[in-house]
């Protein structure tokens, strides 16, 4: 018996940019950025003091109760409203399918880290009792967001989170894909969710020398493949794909956006933070996903790469891309639309993977915002999509996701 073919039935995202998948779409197009000054904290002592942020969240309109919200982490929340609305959005009806055969498959990198922080606080400002809420673990722990959906609905499938930094949701999109089409689940609900914006977070990743810096322009903070690129800015927010067997799909009369292809993964070998010069991790992956899709990159038309606004990791991702594809790669469309929603870390795989569905069924390349100076290490012979959108048919599209500790992840995705 063959594999499986795999298809995408649903959508649902909550990110910087949108509370739903349409708004998140039509400011995508836009060019919007979604950065503001961080408000959860005293941001006087931080170095960056700007993220991309979800604005107007109410987690009780989107039917989380109140007397819940103190025992679940923002990430976790953020998960369950970006599943509910892939769920309405397929059309899942849970009395009509078999729920041993529906999982659920999300990635986070670290997980309720908001809550951890908190009671670290609440514990060295009282005296260092050891008050911890009963509720600590549960909402710290990464893979309580799958764990919570599951319950929900209903779906006794296969169910955990993959934690591999910024590669963790599409690593998770990665094993939903494999596990459909080697005949274990029906549907899996995929994706990925991250709430990292937080005192240790910032701190942290300051320290690194990750972050930008940018804080007299902050809405340009991020700024990939400029010369005076100086980091990636932190971002927030969740997207869930509905991954599904094609033939289950087309006998529930299911709405088919996109085919899942194939997927790489592999490491880098090389360092823990820092790509190779070369790209040599990030070629290979990309290769393949190729060829596990039965493509060849003269096939893609879209790339949305990783492409952080990172000084070494912009300009490796491109390396790879003009090594793999060579004169086809000026003929494609890429695009960092981390520009406008920030780097999501272990959501930015599932949030971008929506990107190039979009690319796919709207014939659009959304832009890479916020390009003023070209850089002497990046060729712009390639076209980068740089400040405005651009109409194109886009028939399969490829999303590179990359993480710390030289974990590497590529999805395929083509027009079913």
């Amino acid at each position: 018996m063959g594999l499986k073919r795999v298809v995408v039935t649903g959508l649902g995202t909550i990110n910087p940019l949108g509370n739903n998948v349409e708004d998140f779409f039509s400011n995508l197009d836009k060019g919007v950025s979604g950065v503001s000054l961080i408000p959860y904290f005293d941001i006087s002592h931080f170095k960056t003091k700007f993220a991309c942020i979800v604005k107007d969240f109410d987690p009780s309109a989107f039917g989380i109760e109140r007397k819940e919200l103190r025992r679940i982490d923002k990430y976790a929340q953020f998960a369950m409203v970006a599943a509910e609305q892939a769920v309405k959005d397929a059309s899942i009806e849970p009395s009509t399918i078999d729920l041993d055969r529906v999982g659920v498959i999300l990635g986070s990198g670290i997980g309720g880290i908001e809550s951890l922080t908190d009671e670290i606080k609440d514990y060295c400002g009282g005296n260092f009792m050891p008050r911890f809420s009963p509720f600590l673990i549960t909402k710290m722990i990464s893979d309580m967001a799958p764990g919570l959906i599951s319950i929900k609905y209903g779906f006794a499938g296969p169910n955990y989170t993959t934690t591999s930094a910024c590669a963790s949701s599409s690593h998770a999109m990665s094993d939903a894909f494999n596990l459909i089409r080697l005949g274990k689940a029906d549907i899996i609900l995929t994706g990925g969710a991250e709430a990292p914006i937080s005192e240790a977070s910032i701190g942290g990743f300051n320290s690194s020398k990750a972050l930008s810096t940018r804080n007299e322009d902050y809405k340009t903070a991020s700024r990939p493949f400029d010369k005076n690129r100086d980091g990636f800015v932190m971002g927030e927010g969740a997207a869930v794909l509905v991954f599904e067997e094609l033939e289950h799909a087309l006998a529930r009369g299911a709405r088919i956006y996109a085919e899942v292809a194939g997927a790489g993964v592999n490491a880098d070998a090389y360092h823990i933070t820092a790509p190779h010069p070369d790209g040599i991790g990030a070629m290979k992956v990309m290769k393949l996903a190729l060829s596990d899709a039965g493509l060849s990159p003269e096939d893609v038309d879209y790339i949305n790469v990783h492409g952080t606004s990172t000084p070494l990791g912009d300009v490796a991702e491109l390396r790879a891309v003009k090594n793999l594809f060579g004169e086809h790669a000026s003929k494609l469309n890429i695009s960092s639309t981390k520009s406008m929603h920030g780097h999501l870390l272990g959501a930015a795989g599932a949030v971008e993977s929506l990107v190039c569905i979009h690319a796919i069924c709207d014939s659009i390349i959304p832009p890479t915002i916020n390009f003023s100076e070209e850089d002497p290490d990046i060729d712009y012979s390639l076209n980068l999509t740089l400040n405005a959108s651009q109409k194109r048919t886009v028939n399969v599209a490829l999303n590179n996701t990359f993480g710390f500790g030289g974990h590497n992840s590529c999805l395929i995705f083509k027009k079913y």
